[in-house]
């Protein structure tokens, strides 16, 4: 691919994702409003799919990568190597829920869409890539077992925090990461506590209650949904 294919496809992906972004509080996370984005962003038809060939997924992944990106432009300021660890992961994870509630009108509809069944294989690996980018910028540099121990009980704690957030607001969310944090703050309690192969069910469970358990003020629970919308 040519540097100017690259820099069209970056731009359109963009453009395609704001777009969405803005369609779906109100038509769901789905081909139908990835169709509607498409339009709204200028592509085609063939170019949407050039884009995005693995439609909604796709979308659903390009902005969980966008909002790590932001979690990590807000903390390239701070100087993990001067905080204890537990202040790093609780920095870390609370940049990376108010970048990914920047976009909370659809936030709701893109995990649920990541609740259903079929989808817990992309929601596995986008809460790993998470855990193992915030782990990065914390100074991780292990190599054996506890490299992927560290990852796995990050990203049960990203989906849990994220689940109560979306529920109960900030100030919840931020008193159960707390609470998360003292239950793991030695690694190997970590371990006993979540295991790898747990860890797509741990996130379909988290985003699953809160596909069906929405408060009452949540800001993304607006129109009647159309049958086969998430």
């Amino acid at each position: 691919m040519t540097a100017a294919e690259i820099d069209w496809t970056e731009a359109a992906e963009a453009r395609l994702l704001d777009a969405a972004i803005q369609r779906a509080p109100t038509l769901g996370w789905n081909g139908r409003m990835l169709t509607r984005a498409a339009a709204d962003a200028g592509l085609s038809a063939g170019e949407a799919m050039l884009v995005a060939p693995g439609g909604a997924r796709d979308l659903a992944a390009l902005l969980s990568r966008r909002h790590d990106a932001r979690a990590l432009a807000a903390l390239a300021g701070e100087n993990p190597a001067g905080l204890k660890v537990r202040m790093r992961i609780r920095r870390s994870v609370e940049a990376r829920m108010d970048a990914a509630f920047a976009d909370e009108a659809a936030l709701g509809r893109w995990a649920g869409f990541l609740a259903l069944p079929p989808n817990a294989p992309l929601a596995a690996r986008l809460v790993w890539e998470t855990a193992d980018r915030l782990w990065r910028w914390a100074g991780d540099v292990a190599t054996d077992e506890n490299h992927y121990s560290k990852r796995a009980i990050l990203a049960g704690v990203l989906a849990s925090t994220l689940a109560v957030r979306l529920r109960e607001g900030r100030a919840a969310s931020l008193d159960h990461l707390d609470r998360q944090i003292d239950h793991v703050m030695a690694f190997e309690s970590w371990k006993a506590r979540l295991k790898p192969a747990d860890l797509a069910t741990t996130l379909a469970s988290a985003l699953g209650r809160r596909r069906y358990n929405r408060s009452s003020s949540s800001a993304v629970a607006a129109k009647p949904r159309s049958a086969g919308d998430p």
